[in-house]
């Protein structure tokens, strides 16, 4: 698949493309969508030199937009101006051969942009892994016969039947290195999920939010050794990134920055950043980050609430948190959207403002699944003792005889812990006895 190089020698020319199909998709909706579409091009490292609305109630099954406005186009792109069309819905692809014949040019739509976007972003192996899946299966429908290169995965003796035509061959290959980076990708979660088992008792908590609302930003500022990466880029974060947060009264939170999402975000991504997206599903509670100053930042909050559903989040401990609020301009705006969220943190990450609420309200939220109880053991059992102190907060101490009284308070993940120890050393006792 070919990719962007986001370097300013040598951008290519883009001509952006939507539709306007239905009141609810007015011109002006499409305009801002056409918007977001330029910063996705412009990540990529796309100049965009046009755009391009029409108004069509349906969309031709050929041609996308109708024969006609395709040949209008025709004569834009062999202008020389033009290097790369963007469609800002999925195409087809019996429309995207069509259309690369007719403007004689490369077109792409949304989702192949934004798989390029993460291919340029990804890091890790595994990133890298769950990009090159999430692009496979976007391009199977769609081999021809350039992708005759992909033999070079596998030796060519044997690896062509009789009556076998060569795109058929290519399919079977691209076929097999999905199945080959699926199995991967589930021994490398079941690595994570090993690795990571013991924070499962402390709690967790994950940023979530629309692609460059300032997550990284946030988790910087709140862990100042965080070392987030954070750029003013969409998708600037693909891989978990899990920090530690100290708050008051001994009590120490997992902070989660996660990958942004995004309006027609691929399904495919979503499939094969499942596991990345594991954190979110474990999470305690999310804090749902909003770029309070965009102007559609309703519309991206519906999007990440969307996609929270579809990979099966559904609890409601959430908090909002509007991220740049020292970018909002008009202060009756900000007081309206502090009447219209009464629950929500308003913050600025990169200016550190109202940090501190923050904070607090994590605090809060992480004391609410705190519990507190009490434990009779004899005064000899000092193992158990220091394992009270050592892992939950010691509120009183009392003797009584040979037995000492311990209350304490402990996050309920701690206690299942907790309880498993004290269970041991009584079995213990009992056994001495």
């Amino acid at each position: 698949m070919e990719t962007f190089a986001p370097s300013s020698a040598a951008r290519e020319k883009a001509l952006l493309v939507g539709v306007s199909s239905s009141p609810e998709l007015s011109r002006s909706t499409v305009e801002e969508y056409l918007d977001e579409l330029e910063f996705l091009a412009d990540t990529a490292g796309a100049e965009v030199v046009s755009r391009i609305v029409q108004e069509k109630k349906q969309k031709d099954p050929a041609w996308f937009l109708g024969k006609g406005k395709a040949e209008e186009m025709a004569h834009v792109v062999k202008g020389g101006l033009i290097d790369i069309v963007i469609f800002d819905d999925e195409l087809s692809p019996v429309q995207a051969r069509n259309l690369e014949r007719a403007l004689e040019c490369k077109v792409i739509d949304r989702t192949e942009l934004i798989l390029q976007i993460f291919a340029i972003r990804a890091k890790s192996a595994q990133a890298k892994m769950q990009v090159e899946l999430a692009q496979l299966e976007y391009l199977l429908p769609r081999l021809t016969r350039l992708w005759t290169h992909l033999s070079k995965q596998k030796g060519g003796i044997g690896t062509k039947g009789p009556g076998e035509t060569q795109i058929e061959t290519d399919r079977r290959l691209v076929r097999h290195r999905i199945t080959s980076l699926k199995k991967k990708l589930r021994e490398v979660s079941l690595q994570h999920a090993t690795q990571t088992k013991e924070r499962d008792s402390v709690p967790r908590v994950a940023l979530v939010g629309y692609t460059n609302a300032g997550k990284s930003t946030l988790m910087n500022a709140l862990c100042p050794r965080a070392e987030a990466y954070a750029e003013d880029r969409l998708f600037a974060t693909l891989d978990t990134k899990t920090r530690r947060l100290e708050l008051k009264i001994n009590k120490l939170v997992l902070l989660s920055d996660t990958v942004g999402f995004i309006r027609k975000l691929p399904h495919r991504l979503v499939e094969s950043f499942r596991s990345t997206l594991d954190e979110v599903l474990r999470a305690d509670f999310l804090l749902h980050v909003v770029d309070a100053s965009h102007p559609g930042y309703e519309d991206q909050m519906h999007v990440v609430r969307q996609t929270l559903q579809e990979i099966g989040v559904e609890h409601e401990n959430i908090i909002e948190v509007f991220n740049k609020v020292d970018a909002v301009g008009d202060r009756d705006a900000l007081r309206a959207l502090r009447q219209k969220y009464p629950g929500a943190i308003f913050v600025s990450a990169i200016r550190g403002i109202n940090l501190g609420a923050l904070r607090d309200a994590i605090s809060e939220n992480v004391a609410r699944d705190y519990r507190v109880r009490a434990l009779r053991t004899h005064v000899s059992n000092y193992k158990l003792i220091g394992y009270l102190y050592e892992t939950a907060e010691v509120l009183d101490k009392r003797y009584d005889g040979e037995d000492v009284l311990l209350t304490y308070r402990a996050h309920y993940k701690t206690l299942r812990r907790i309880d498993a120890r004290v269970a041991e050393s009584e079995k213990q006792r009992s056994h001495v006895a």
